[in-house]
């Protein structure tokens, strides 16, 4: 199997999982909420490479804040039930830990 035919795969078994945790009547949401965790894996991979300069650190942390505002809203708009809160919780305490650190570190910068 290819590596595009299994993300594909994990990709329609993820959405699959999430089926009911989905808000009714939203047919985007989905996709949106597909994007929205590949997002987030993305943002973590981001932190784990971020420089080791506080400028090039401090990027990657206003980044990652604003990220986690989008698929926080994703994560409310088209998630239900525990499901919800509990990312809705993950990318807030994410987003509000790295505000901090924003705060705190970066500035000036």
């Amino acid at each position: 199997m290819s590596v595009t035919t299994r993300s594909g795969l994990a990709a329609c078994l993820l959405v699959a999982s999430l089926a009911p945790a989905l808000a009714q009547g939203d047919a985007t949401c989905a996709r949106d909420v597909l994007v929205a965790n590949s997002m987030q894996r993305q943002a973590i991979d981001q932190l784990e490479s971020a420089g080791e300069d506080d400028a090039s650190r401090c990027r990657v942390w206003r980044r990652h804040v604003d990220t986690m505002r989008r698929i926080a809203g994703v994560y409310g708009r088209c998630l239900s039930g525990p499901e919800r809160g509990e990312r809705i919780g993950q990318v807030q305490s994410s987003e509000k830990e790295f505000s901090g650190l924003l705060r705190s570190r970066c500035k000036g910068l």
